[in-house]
């Protein structure tokens, strides 16, 4: 049988999984990975000062990798016209807080170079 031939469910090559099912696989693999470091989260209710602290594979999902993906492609000097294509961002209001976040970046590891 060739591939031309090939039956494939619902005419899809592979099983289409849902968002929250792959992000438990993702949070599966990066605690198989050992992607544990303790991440501190703080909130506020009313008064109240609240700390949590997770392991960083139980904060992981498909929309932090596409944040991140955003964030090191913009600091890498990717073109933010470049990285809206790819992501589907049709406004540059949307990519503007990515912007940023790369600016920082860029700045702080220009400090530590002026610093040599």
């Amino acid at each position: 049988m060739n591939l031309q031939d090939a039956i494939f469910e619902d005419d899809k090559a592979l099983p289409v999984i849902s968002n929250q099912k792959m992000n438990d696989y993702l949070k599966e693999l990066a605690e198989l990975a050992e992607i544990n470091e303790p991440v501190r989260e703080t909130y506020y209710k009313g008064n109240e000062r609240i700390d949590v602290v997770t392991p960083k594979y139980a904060l992981l999902g498909t929309h932090t990798g596409r944040r991140t993906f955003i964030c090191n492609a913009l600091s890498l000097g990717i073109p933010a016209q470049v990285v809206m294509k790819w992501t589907g961002h049709s406004d540059y209001k949307a990519m503007k807080p990515y912007i940023d976040i790369a600016d920082d970046i860029k700045a702080t590891a220009m400090d530590k170079f002026n610093r040599l």
